[in-house]
C-alpha cells in the first residue's frame, strides 16, 4: 500500500498494521511523505483515532526514528524522570531534578517549551543569563556524568519523527488527541532510555485537558504505553485551578525556585505565616509527591515519608542548591552569575532579567479569598509577553506575576493581592480585567485550602 492508501485505510476506521506504522514514519523522516499528507493522516487520526496497539506502535516507530541515549550497565535502575502536561506557575522541574540527582539517581531530562497559557520549563531555565538547553548527546551524557543531572531541550537525532509531527500537529488542529499526545509524550522519554518515569496529569480549569475524567483517560493511556514498551511508569492526577506557589513568569520563577531550594527564610520567624514561605510549600508539597515516588520506585528508599525526608536533607544541607549550580553552569552560565544566584545570603534577583515596571492590583472588597483563577493569571501573563502563541516564538523574560495572597487569606479593600510586572507604558487593559475576573472575594470564611493537588495516583 502507499502513503495514499493507509490515509484512506485510516479514514474509514480501520486499523494500521505494524509495517504499514513504520512505514509511515520512516516516510515522514526521509521526506518521502509530504506535509499535506501527513496533515491529512493526522485528521484521520483525529477523527478515527488509534486503539491502544496502534498507539504503542507508532511511539516505538517514533522512539526508533532517531538516536536513544544509552548508559553505563552501573546506572542501570537509577535513571529517572518526570514530565508535566503543563500547568500556570508550574515550576516543579526547577526543582525537583536538582534534589534528585543529590539522592543517587540520574535524571536526564528532555523538557519543552512553554505554549499559550502554560509555561515551559526549558523559558525559564534560560532566564538565567547564559543557560543554554541546547546540547548534543554527547554532551547531556557527560552532565549526567558530572552532576547527576540535566534540563535540555530535544535533540535533533532524539525522535525527530516527533518534532515534524509536533509542527504538523500544531497547524491542522489535531493537537488534543490522545493518541497523538501519548505517542509524542513517551517517545521522548523512552528516547532518554530511563528506567522510571512519572508523569504528573494536569486536570481543572488551566489545565490542557480540563475534565477530570478524561485527563485521566489520558493519563491511564500513558502509564500502559509506557510500561508496555518496558519503561516503568506511572502518573499523578493533579488539580491545576490555582497557580503553583506565587510566581508566574520566566525569571519569577526562577527565583522561586530558588527559595524552594533555600532551607532557611531569611525574613520570616513563622512559615505558616510568611508568603513566601506558603508559596514555596505548595511548591514543595508536589516536589515531595513526585519525587518521592520516583525514589521509592528505584529502591533509594521504601516509603514516600522516607523519601521526603532524604529529600528535605538535600535542602536544608545545601547539595541540592549546589547541584543546581552546578548544572546552569554546566549549561552555559557564568560561575559569577551562578554563585550570586545560589547564595541564599544574597538577592535571588541579582543578574536576572527584570521587568520595567511593577503595578500592585488592589482588591476591592473585603472578604475572603475563595478563588485565584489560574487560568487567567496565565493568559494576563502570556498578554503580558511572559509565554508564546507558537514553538518559535520571542518571550519577555521579566514580565509576570507575583501574588501576595493565598487561597482562604482574609483581605480587605485596598490591599494589594497581585503585583504585575510588565515593560510596556502601562498595564495593558485586558490583563487588568482579566486579573479583575481571576480574584473571587467572598464575605464567607474559606474552611478547606489545605488539600492536596494529588486527586489519583494511576498504574
Amino acid at each position: 500500500m502507499g502513503i495514499v492508501d493507509l490515509i484512506k485505510k485510516k479514514a474509514k476506521g480501520q486499523a494500521l498494521t505494524e509495517d504499514e506504522i513504520a512505514r509511515f514514519v520512516e516516510g515522514i523522516v526521509d521526506g518521502t511523505v509530504s506535509e499535506a499528507q501527513i496533515g491529512a493522516m493526522l485528521m484521520a487520526i483525529k477523527w478515527k483515532e488509534l486503539d491502544k496497539k496502534e498507539t504503542r506502535c507508532l511511539t516505538r516507530c517514533m522512539v526508533n526514528s532517531g538516536d536513544v541515549l544509552t548508559w553505563p550497565d552501573k546506572w542501570r535502575g537509577s535513571m529517572v524522570d518526570k514530565h508535566s502536561t503543563g500547568g500556570v506557575g508550574d515550576k516543579i522541574s526547577l526543582v525537583l531534578v536538582p534534589i534528585l540527582a543529590c539522592c543517587d539517581v540520574k535524571v536526564p531530562m528532555v523538557s519543552g517549551r512553554g505554549l499559550d497559557h502554560t509555561g515551559g520549563t526549558l523559558d525559564k531555565l534560560e532566564a538565567i543569563p547564559g543557560v543554554s538547553v541546547e546540547f548534543d548527546i554527547d554532551s547531556i551524557k557527560s552532565m549526567v556524568e558530572d552532576i547527576g543531572c540535566c534540563i535540555v531541550g530535544q535533540t535533533e537525532s532524539l525522535v525527530p519523527a516527533d518534532k515534524q509531527l509536533y509542527a504538523i500537529r500544531d497547524v491542522t488542529d489535531t493537537v488534543d488527541n490522545n493518541s497523538l499526545i501519548a505517542s509524542s509524550v513517551v517517545s521522548k522519554k523512552a528516547s532518554e532510555n530511563v528506567d522510571f518515569l512519572i508523569l504528573d496529569v494536569k486536570c481543572g480549569k488551566a489545565a490542557v485537558i480540563q475534565d477530570e475524567a478524561a485527563a485521566e483517560v489520558l493519563g491511564k493511556l500513558m502509564v500502559d504505553i509506557s510500561n508496555d514498551i518496558g519503561m516503568r511508569t506511572m502518573a499523578l492526577l493533579t488539580r491545576m485551578d490555582h497557580p503553583i506557589g506565587l510566581a508566574i513568569g520566566n525569571s519569577l520563577e526562577v527565583v522561586e525556585s530558588l527559595r524552594c531550594l533555600r532551607w532557611n527564610c531569611p525574613v520570616c520567624s513563622d512559615s505558616k505565616k510568611c508568603l513566601h514561605c506558603r508559596g514555596c510549600h505548595d511548591i514543595l508539597a508536589l516536589v515531595y509527591e513526585l519525587g518521592g515516588r520516583l525514589l521509592c520506585s528505584a529502591g533509594k528508599t521504601q516509603t514516600l515519608v522516607e523519601s521526603r525526608c532524604l529529600m528535605e536533607e538535600k535542602i536544608r544541607n545545601g547539595e541540592a542548591m549546589n547541584c543546581f549550580k552546578k548544572l546552569i553552569v554546566a549549561q552555559g552560565a557564568k560561575q559569577e552569575v551562578a554563585e550570586c544566584l545560589c547564595d541564599p545570603k544574597t538577592d535571588f534577583w541579582a543578574g536576572l532579567p527584570k521587568a520595567l515596571h511593577s503595578k500592585g492590583l488592589k482588591v476591592e472588597q473585603d472578604g475572603y479569598v475563595h478563588d485565584i483563577d489560574a487560568f487567567k493569571c496565565g493568559k494576563a501573563s502570556w498578554n503580558l509577553g511572559a509565554g508564546r502563541n507558537k514553538q518559535v516564538c520571542d518571550i519577555k523574560m521579566g514580565v509576570g506575576l507575583e501574588l501576595q495572597v493565598c487561597l482562604g487569606d482574609r483581605i480587605r479593600k485596598g490591599d494589594v493581592w497581585v503585583t504585575v510586572y510588565y515593560d510596556s507604558d502601562t498595564v495593558p487593559v485586558e490583563v487588568e480585567a482579566m486579573l479583575n475576573q481571576a480574584l473571587v472575594v467572598k464575605d464567607q470564611e474559606l474552611t478547606h485550602t489545605n488539600g492536596s493537588r494529588v486527586v489519583k495516583v494511576i498504574t
